[in-house]
């Protein structure tokens, strides 16, 4: 029996194997894998039979001008199945729709007016269930959720609490399993972002970070590729960090947190209470830049020097290989990346590479689809890209605003 059970587990590990290597590649041939894993053609080509009789690959014909046959060519079967990628912040719920290589096929926001966790819920089943009825023709449908949580997530994927909502232990997971049977994740949206970052832009990154800016701070740490949780799925709550003592109260019950003075919700807060009006959006400080508005280019000096606080403690207390920062506030600002690195210029402190997110506000909630994919295919790791770089080109041009 124990002969039965290695056997039945290496074939998993080949599969596994075979997998992660034809969506790394994007089209490879069985002798191409071959040459990679170092499996036998044999066992490639028994694995090769069984993901053809399943529909996660086709076979396709590659182009060749040499004399001989023209290789046959393997390649993930991207809309035999679909996954859903959700972020659920503070003012709004995004989801993002992808296919199986990670690509995105629609992608549309839902803004919600309360705290409310039951009817949050009964939203997150509705639109579920939408997007299950729109890929119901497809083999698989709906092979997995990813939900990125802007708080904190325990090791069991309880969302422990979020301080935004004031939610404390609320089993979302187990709540939409008893609507839905479907294998459903759920992480913190930082962690997620890091993610991300290494799915789809540093595959070769080790150690790295990703710091979630939007309506709070959150950092997402990977060490040699491996996400960093902590004791119990608590660590990387950076936003909660002080670097004021006794400044501004908190709804996480401290005072001077990181976030109060260097997420782009206390940007926009401060700049608003400037001048004098009820709210501004991102587009209004985008068009206060172009016309170099002092009272504006002043407030992101200060904004990029509290950024650079508790970027210096990270670094010293981490050591990272890359550091990114999601942040469409940040990207709308030139020369930040150098003007950010002008603060960090502590002897102790050190860091490869420092830049802002291509992803940006999308990050967790491609984080989320990357996350559903990779439990789907039971590979470990995932390389991914996607198609079109111009990212945001990608997601507003299937943009679908709704309001509840």
């Amino acid at each position: 029996m124990a002969a039965i059970g290695d056997a039945s587990y290496i074939k998993k590990l080949n599969r596994s194997l075979i997998i992660s290597k034809i969506i790394e590649h994007g089209l490879i041939s069985r002798a191409e894998i071959s040459k990679i894993t170092k499996l036998t053609r044999a066992t490639i080509s028994v694995q090769a039979a069984d993901l053809l009789e399943e529909e996660l690959i086709v076979e396709s014909h590659q182009e060749y001008n040499n004399v001989g046959r023209k290789p046959i060519m393997l390649s993930i079967n991207r809309k035999a199945g679909f996954v859903l990628g959700i972020d659920l912040d503070y003012r709004s719920i995004t989801f993002t729709f992808s296919d199986l290589m990670g690509q995105p096929v629609h992608t549309g926001t839902v803004e919600i007016q309360n705290s409310n966790y039951d009817e949050i819920l009964e939203l997150l089943i509705k639109q579920i269930k939408d997007y299950q009825n729109e890929c119901s023709s497809s083999h698989f449908g709906i092979v997995g959720i990813g939900i990125g949580i802007h708080g904190i997530v325990t090791k069991d994927e309880v969302i422990n609490f979020v301080p935004s909502h004031q939610w404390k232990n609320k089993d979302l997971k187990a709540d939409l399993e008893k609507v839905f049977n479907l294998d459903i994740h759920i992480d913190n949206n930082a962690n997620l972002s890091a993610f991300a970052e290494k799915v789809f832009n540093h595959h070769k990154s080790e150690n790295l970070l990703s710091i979630s800016m939007s309506s709070g701070i959150g950092l997402g740490v990977l060490i040699k590729g491996e996400p960093l949780k902590g004791y119990h799925g608590y660590a990387g709550e950076m936003g909660h960090m002080i670097i004021v003592p006794d400044g501004k109260p908190c709804k996480c019950g401290n005072f001077g947190c990181w976030e109060l003075y260097a997420s782009e919700e206390s940007f926009l807060k401060q700049l608003a209470e400037k001048y004098h009006k009820p709210n501004l959006s991102l587009e209004d400080v985008q068009n206060l830049l172009i016309a170099k508005d002092p009272i504006v280019c002043d407030q992101m000096e200060l904004f990029i020097k509290d950024i650079s606080i508790g970027l210096n403690n990270i670094i010293n207390l981490l050591n990272p290989e890359t550091l990114v920062l999601n942040s469409e506030l940040l990207k709308m600002y030139p020369g930040v990346e150098n003007n950010l690195k002008s603060h960090l210029t502590s002897s102790v402190s050190h860091f490869n590479e420092l830049l802002i997110s291509d992803l940006g506000k999308y990050a967790c909630v491609m984080g989320a689809c990357a996350l559903a994919i990779k439990n789907f295919f039971e590979v470990p790791e995932l390389n991914l890209t996607i198609e079109n770089k111009e990212f945001d080109e990608i997601i507003e041009s299937q943009w679908t605003k709704m309001s509840v």
